[in-house]
């Protein structure tokens, strides 16, 4: 699970990379509100630990302009160190999809975190992902287009999952490859080689392609009767 964290206490940020990162997450970290929403809007998170006072922009005004201005559905987990009902109501009315006040039991934001992302995947009840003629079963790790099974290998399951989840949205290389390889991608251009391998599955026998490079860029799905 790739997470940013937006906090400008230093001893969190530590105590958050200690107990996380051995559960196998992968953090970025801004330590005020400008820096964190830079890197909101560049980067593809599962999930946001935004703090409420931040110097700069405060976490409200950060989570404010992702969701109004920049229409970004990230879940975002939002710190408060003020247990009152108006700071929650006001953390929760610009967007915020939950929070927790200091101080807070890391192992309970360890499960509010996973289930915040599970939430906006919407994959406590459903075990079939579907964007347009894609459809990809979470419990078999089978996949079809227009009804057709398509043959993928684990790799390319992986990387069709990464960009269901994002579908149309763009995925950055670095995210795809941060989600088949964690944090020790090969040095070959190994991702290059498993999209040829997907996109000849997945769009090959068909009139349209749906897998899409933007060069540069990253990658997307797009519909299959797009223009």
């Amino acid at each position: 699970m790739h997470v940013l964290v937006i906090e400008d206490n230093p001893d969190i940020v530590a105590n958050l990379f200690g107990f996380l990162e051995p559960l196998g997450y992968t953090l970025d970290v801004a330590r005020n509100g400008s820096a964190g929403l830079h890197l909101a809007i560049q980067n593809n998170y599962d999930v946001i630990v935004l703090d409420l006072s931040l110097p700069g922009l405060d976490g409200v005004e950060v989570c404010r302009r992702l969701r109004e201005e920049h229409h970004n559905p990230v879940p975002i987990l939002m710190l408060t160190a003020r247990d009152t009902e108006h700071d929650k109501v006001t953390g929760l009315s610009v967007g915020a999809d939950d929070y927790l006040v200091k101080p807070y039991s890391l192992l309970e934001l360890d499960a509010r975190l996973k289930a915040l992302v599970r939430r906006v995947r919407n994959e406590q009840v459903r075990h079939t992902l579907t964007y347009d003629e894609i459809e990809l079963d979470m419990r078999t790790g089978t996949a079809a287009r227009a009804g057709k099974t398509i043959a993928i290998t684990p790799i390319g399951y992986k990387i069709l999952l990464a960009l269901l989840r994002q579908a149309p949205r763009l995925v950055s290389r670095e995210a795809l490859e941060r989600e088949v390889w964690g944090d020790n991608p090969p040095e070959s251009d190994a991702l290059r080689t498993h999209i040829h391998a997907l996109r000849q599955s997945l769009d090959k026998p068909f009139e349209r392609p749906m897998l899409i490079t933007r060069a540069g860029l990253g990658y997307r799905l797009a519909p299959a009767n797009a223009t």
